[in-house]
């Protein structure tokens, strides 16, 4: 079958998603990118599945292999990590557009892009690393921020990966720590309008973000869905909770394992959402999981144990931070910042940012391995595993 043969295919494929999804769905046909490609040059898939397998086949995604979701100094192996649940996102986020007539590419590439910008050591990482920036001058640090800065400022050497606008809303809007009842998509946007909400979000990380797909929306509440009960397992799993400790409104709702837990959740969601120009979870569910997350937050997020490194990993950071300001200051090309990763990066990068900015995205890149290999010995000695 000839390239043109197959060209065509994509033109079915195109037609039978009017055919088939939802009026509210994100259609092909309708991707946005900042540099158009020519069809010819970018063969027979179509935008959002190629957008996933551009985010697949990044170096930032592979390194989700070593990034903690909330047991950082965990020896079992059995815990969850970022790799695992970013996984779990994309299916749960793409069973529920699929009972809703979505685009399931397009939710798939956010799901796989959405935590692509997160620190190492979870959201313990990315609160230290946010004081550091706004100190030095470059505004807060937030993870899905981080994530476009990735895949627009920093894959292929910064080239980027010229993905869709509508991948990059949903990554960027995605914020699954917010309780949301009901998620309305905010409309139609430009590069502009996400230019704009880039610098809002730098400036109060308190900005509230919206998707503008149906898509992205899902993909929100999708990430609540997949860590909510599975942190719960961890939790039991590692000794820090037991499964009768769980609040009984959301029990005797919701159920006490994430089994039970995801299936209500995403039953609901679709219960309340179908044929409707929304995401929604209905009152009484939505007060169930709001109290369960009240309950992860207390229970399990701010247990002493998992806190137990904290004051160490916020000196680290503070540490590796001005270490390599000051290697770039000293241009001391034998330090990790050059040799791992401005050898080789696009002037465009280089140019466009900042000391600061430079020594941000390699801190914030960094594996929870790798980011403690850069750390002297006997900053770490208190280290144990938990």
């Amino acid at each position: 079958m000839n390239i043109s043969a197959l060209n065509s295919i994509r033109t079915v494929l195109d037609q039978r998603e009017k055919e088939t999804l939802s009026p509210f769905a994100a259609f092909s046909s309708h991707a946005l990118r900042r540099t158009y490609e020519i069809p010819a040059d970018t063969g027979y898939r179509q935008p959002f599945s190629l957008d996933a397998d551009r985010i697949l086949h990044s170096l930032a995604y592979a390194r989700y292999i070593d990034k903690t979701q909330v047991f950082s100094f965990s020896s079992n192996d059995h815990i969850t990590h970022r790799i695992l649940h970013v996984q779990l996102v994309s299916k749960i986020a793409r069973s529920i557009g699929r009972f809703l007539g979505l685009n399931e590419d397009l939710i798939e590439a956010v799901a796989l892009g959405h935590d692509i910008g997160h620190t190492p050591f979870g959201h313990d990482g990315e609160s230290f690393l946010s004081e550091i920036c706004k100190q030095a001058g470059i505004g807060y640090f937030h993870h899905s921020v981080q994530s476009i800065q990735f895949l627009e400022k920093l894959e292929r050497k910064g080239k980027g990966w010229n993905l869709c606008l509508q991948t990059l809303d949903g990554i960027l809007c995605h914020d699954g720590e917010v309780h949301d009842e009901k998620l309305e998509p905010a409309g139609s946007k430009t590069f502009e309008m996400l230019e704009q909400q880039i610098t809002d979000k730098k400036a109060d990380s308190q900005a509230r973000l919206i998707p503008m797909t149906m898509e992205g929306c899902v993909v929100r509440m999708a990430d609540t869905v997949s860590y909510i009960g599975r942190d719960i397992e961890d939790a039991i799993r590692m000794n820090l909770i037991r499964r009768s400790d769980l609040p009984e409104q959301s029990a005797e709702l919701l159920g006490n394992t994430n089994g039970t837990i995801v299936y209500h959740l995403v039953t609901d969601m679709i219960q309340n959402s179908f044929q409707h120009p929304y995401i929604a979870f209905s009152p009484e569910i939505s007060e169930a999981l709001k109290c369960l997350k009240a309950f992860n937050f207390e229970r399990i997020y701010l247990h002493p144990k998992v806190k137990k490194h904290s004051k160490t990993v916020r000196k680290l950071f503070a540490f590796l931070f001005e270490k390599y300001m000051e290697d770039i200051r000293q241009e001391n090309r034998t330090s990790a910042i050059f040799t791992g990763f401005l050898d080789g990066m696009s002037a465009a990068y280089t140019e466009t940012h900042r000391p600061e900015e430079i020594v941000r995205d390699f801190i914030a890149g960094m594996t929870d391995r790798y980011f403690l290999r850069q750390c002297p010995q006997e900053m770490q000695a208190d280290i144990v595993e938990i």
